[in-house]
């Protein structure tokens, strides 16, 4: 109500009767110290600068200890719901207090109130159709460069811990997708366990596949299997070289999977991805179409899995394991263009950043539960970009009842 002054101005007077204008209401603090920093307050005739708190009941003042902090030392202005006790400043005097009740319009509590008691998908999952679709598309926008700028977050943490290398970093990631969300975790240890420098060191496709079959723990039983055999004997010549540990294969899930998603081959795709393009974030800073970016992930399992599943067993097809369009696109959407965001600002290139927005553009939207939720309220997404704006407006907005900070929420609350 403060930020936005969905108040009554005219009738705005000090708990003590004194006129107030506010010039500005400040800058809205997300941190520790006063809720507002640097407002512009005229109390009577004296324009005061500085900073404003608020609470539902003047008395949390006392009960939040601020009597006590220094940082709330400079604060000009205690705007509150409910006025039930004087609040002095530290020399004693009485800090200059507004209170809200009676000067917002019913309206307003009634439908925040509707929203927060929601039991929908969405909490307005009943009236978004009457809001302004132009509003929808604006704030979609902001949603796409706020996901991109969240996740950028977390790959900067992870550049940090690895010493600002990027292509282990990206390497990282990208073996962290290839397992899509049933075997994300196990993919993500398999590359903490497994340097991209020790694979670097072969050229032998065989070799890479010995190492990553073997550090995810395929290889450690008894199958009467030339291929297997030859994997077999190869990873323990790089155990005992590297000094390396497996993980249990157990940690691998099946469950639910369609045999092209299974682990080995998802991992014999990756080997070959790695053998072909063992620095791939260079190759994804060079593309420029989105025909590169594919081209780059368009690889195929080794020719033991054309008809093969898992080891020592042989299926009834005979056919290339390709990685599909669906993967390489969560590969692009989740790995690639965030990576190029971050990279952007990096060397400070406004191309590269275009770039990753472009990607994002070119591709089409994902499909899963929450897109198709959204379709059956009839917001649709285009493209990747606003698939990843939807994502993120339910993660990180309805889920959480965010809607005074959501922009369609605001415009539904001010009906």
């Amino acid at each position: 109500m403060w930020k936005f002054k969905r108040y009554d101005a005219n009738q705005l007077r000090t708990v003590l009767g004194e006129t107030i204008e506010v010039l500005n209401v400040g800058e809205h603090n997300y941190d520790s110290g006063p809720d507002f920093f640097n407002a512009k307050i005229k109390i009577g005739n004296t324009i005061w600068a500085g900073n404003v708190e608020l609470h539902i009941k003047s008395s949390s003042w006392f009960k939040h200890n601020h009597q006590f902090d220094k940082a709330y030392s400079n604060v000009i202005l205690h705007v509150v719901y409910n006025d039930d006790r004087i609040i002095f400043d530290q020399n004693g005097i009485p800090i200059p207090t507004i209170e809200l009740k009676g000067l917002i319009d019913s309206n307003l509590t009634t439908n925040y109130d509707l929203l927060l008691k929601s039991k929908d998908w969405i909490p307005c999952g009943k009236q978004i159709m009457a809001v302004d679709p132009f509003l929808v598309d604006s704030w979609l926008d902001r949603l796409a460069v706020e996901r991109l700028e969240r996740k950028s977050e977390e790959i900067v943490h992870s550049l940090v811990q690895n010493k600002m290398d990027w292509d282990q970093t990206f390497y990282h990631y990208l073996f962290k997708y290839f397992g899509l969300k049933v075997n994300a975790f196990p993919f993500e240890q398999l590359a903490q366990k497994t340097k991209l420098s020790i694979s670097e060191k072969h050229n032998s496709l065989m070799s890479i596949e010995a190492l990553y079959f073997g550090q995810a723990g395929f290889l450690e039983e008894k199958i009467e299997d030339e291929y297997y055999l030859e994997l077999q004997k190869e990873y323990q010549f790089l155990k005992n070289k590297f000094k390396l540990s497996s993980l249990d294969k157990e940690c691998w899930k099946l469950m639910r999977l369609r045999p092209a998603n299974f682990p080995a081959i998802r991992i014999a795709q990756l080997c070959k991805l790695l053998y072909e393009n063992a620095r791939l974030f260079s190759r994804m800073i060079e593309a420029e179409e989105l025909d590169d970016f594919y081209n780059y992930f368009k690889v195929e399992a080794s020719s033991y899995w054309n008809n093969h599943y898992q080891f020592g067993i042989k299926s009834k097809q005979n056919r290339k394991k390709e990685l599909g369009q669906s993967t390489i696109d969560t590969l692009l959407i989740n790995v690639v263009a965030p990576f190029l965001f971050v990279y952007s600002k990096e060397i400070q290139s406004e191309k590269m950043s275009n770039k990753s927005l472009y990607l994002l553009e070119s591709l089409k939207p994902e499909k899963n539960n929450i897109i198709k939720k959204w379709k059956e309220l009839n917001i649709l997404s285009l493209d990747a970009m606003q698939s990843q704006a939807l994502l993120e407006l339910k993660d990180s907005y309805c889920s959480q009842k965010k809607c005074l900070i959501c922009n369609i929420g605001n415009q539904l609350i001010n009906k």
